[in-house]
């Protein structure tokens, strides 16, 4: 069973020096990652949150065969069109390195509302730009006039070819079917195993009706997971991380968080590649930002036993 694996840079990571940002991605490169992702927030909680696309575009020139991705995007916050720019900008600068995370949003309705959309559309928002944003890509002349956009001999040159996979995120069965219409594959997180192979056959089941049987999905799972040579002190490190991000309770993601040794966390995360999950983005808290990504290639290496 062939996976795929990504993480995210150590917390550190830009405030080092350029040497020593290209040193950090070239070990986890060296580790064994496809990848390396990063989230999207425009005004998270706090004000807190991180560009997606910029993020990315600063992080595929550190290292020049690492994949780049985001995950996940709120595209229900930006029009279509420049989306499809920025795509086709990073199929340049990252040719067949980047991947395209993208998600509805929902943890905070304010970060929503400040950027002058309705929570209610988000999902059609959602399923309306990525109709528009494949069809710009593929290098067609798009005028249309749906609920929230209209365009008018919109183009997009050069067309992306080889296509930027977009991997579709959400819990809910929306999601789900939003997977099965548009996407390459889904992203699942703080769902069972039993629940991520029911999303898994339930995209198949919806893709079918839609003509899409044949595509070779690309199905994921994104934990935060806490490591340590002692289960407790790797549960106090997710704990006191997920806290700091979320500002909710850890007691309320603790059943779908794996932590412990790398063994420990490796066999929790194997339920979900015989799932079918075929890959693995790892937020991984440690005792300290330096031990992150040994960690997680204990891990990999661990489940790669297991798969």
């Amino acid at each position: 069973m062939q996976l795929k694996f990504g993480i995210t840079p150590p917390s550190n990571l830009w405030q080092k020096t350029l040497c020593e940002k290209q040193a950090i991605l070239n070990d986890i490169s060296t580790a064994g990652f496809d990848h390396i992702y990063l989230a999207d927030h425009v005004s998270f909680r706090d004000g807190s949150g991180t560009d997606g696309f910029v993020g990315v575009a600063g992080l595929s020139q550190l290292h020049d065969t690492l994949g780049v991705m985001i995950s996940i995007y709120l595209l229900p916050l930006r029009h279509p069109l420049p989306v499809a720019r920025q795509l086709a900008t990073m199929h340049q600068l990252a040719p067949g390195r980047m991947l395209f995370g993208i998600g509805v949003g929902g943890e905070d309705r304010h970060e929503i509302e400040i950027c002058g959309i309705d929570p209610r559309t988000r999902g059609k928002r959602t399923n309306e730009s990525l109709r528009i944003i494949k069809d710009l890509l593929d290098g067609q002349e798009v005028t249309v006039a749906t609920d929230h956009f209209k365009l008018e001999s919109a183009k997009i040159k050069p067309a992306v070819s080889p296509s930027i996979p977009i991997i579709i995120g959400g819990r809910s069965d929306a999601a789900l079917n939003r997977a099965a219409h548009y996407g390459d594959g889904w992203i699942g997180v703080w769902c069972s195993p039993e629940r991520f192979a029911q999303a898994v056959d339930l995209i198949q089941q919806t893709a079918l009706t839609c003509d899409r049987g044949e595509t070779q999905w690309l199905h994921g799972y994104q934990p935060w997971i806490g490591v340590d040579t002692d289960p407790q002190r790797a549960r106090l490190h997710v704990k006191t991380q997920m806290e700091a991000f979320y500002k909710i309770p850890f007691e309320k993601f603790e059943r779908y968080t794996p932590f412990g040794t790398p063994t420990q966390v490796a066999d929790a995360l194997a339920a979900y590649a015989h799932a079918g999950c075929r890959l693995f983005n790892l937020k991984v808290c440690a005792a300290s930002p330096e031990e992150e990504i040994n960690w997680a290639a204990e891990i990999t290496a661990e489940l790669g036993k297991r798969t």
